[in-house]
């Protein structure tokens, strides 16, 4: 390895995660990117950019927080109002904090929903869950 790809290597986080809900499971890579001089900090769902809009609303990774132990994400999410199969639904928005302690790969979840095609099938208010995350093997 090169000097120029182990500074490259160690300006991304890679982990292999899974979320569970009741018989679902779901398998997927994470990558965070950590920010330069001229980039913000990023974060990929399998190769999905989590900085995403669009006519129907925006989503972005408003911060990154990184230690030893720790990695602390906030994300927030706005959609505009829609019609989906005949039903009308209001905007909505949905801030997300995201804790993932890289000592156990416990990864905590906190999404606060307010209206929206969410809210009206999830239900308003803050919905909790769990994954784990370790760091992706060599690939």
């Amino acid at each position: 390895m090169t000097i120029a790809s182990a500074a490259q290597a160690a300006d991304v986080l890679l982990f292999d995660c899974q979320r569970v809900e009741k018989s679902y499971t779901e398998d997927y890579e994470m990558k965070i990117v950590l920010a330069t001089a001229s980039q913000k900090a990023k974060i990929y769902l399998d190769d999905r950019d989590l900085d995403q809009s669009d006519a129907n609303g925006t989503q972005v990774v408003k911060s990154i927080v990184i230690n030893a132990s720790t990695i602390l994400i906030n994300i927030q999410a706005s959609f505009e109002p829609e019609v989906l199969n005949g039903i009308n639904y209001s905007a909505g928005t949905v801030s997300t904090q995201i804790n993932l302690n890289r000592n156990t790969g416990k990864l905590s979840k906190s999404e606060e929903i307010n209206g929206g095609i969410l809210g009206a099938n999830l239900g308003n208010g803050t919905h909790i869950s769990e994954e784990t995350c370790q760091p992706a093997k060599a690939r």
